[in-house]
């Protein structure tokens, strides 16, 4: 699947799923909702500067044994785009990020852009 759209992301995410102790796609919807409350952690950061560190770690720790690395940041780069400098620190953090993704027919270098320094400076005393 090339383009990544609306229409096929339920697809797209339930073909790459891997989680051999899932019993019902109840679990799998519960998964796919880590990445809103990814995105709701990160937005209040940004809005009010609350970092939920550890939270947002516990919840791409998680995907990340369910996706994965490629798979689960070309998901952030479709899902969350405007949030890059601010995840990217926690995918390098936990050595989940790959120098490439594929997107949308373009090979994208994920170490281009800008990072957060406070979010980094945050994880280096983790």
């Amino acid at each position: 699947m090339k383009n990544l759209t609306n229409e096929n992301f339920l697809i797209f995410a339930a073909r790459h799923y891997d989680n051999p102790n899932c019993e019902s796609t109840a679990e799998f919807q519960e998964d796919l909702m880590r990445f809103k409350y990814i995105k709701k952690l990160i937005t209040r950061y940004i809005e009010n500067g609350d970092l939920k560190e550890r939270l947002i770690l516990n919840h791409l720790i998680v995907l990340s044994n369910v996706f994965k690395p490629d798979v689960l940041c070309r998901i952030i780069w479709f899902k969350m785009p405007e949030m890059l400098p601010y995840i990217k620190p926690f995918l390098m953090f936990l050595s989940i990020l790959p120098e490439r993704i594929y997107y949308d027919q373009t090979v994208i270098d994920t170490g281009e852009g800008q990072l957060d320094q406070n979010i980094v400076n945050v994880l280096r005393t983790i």
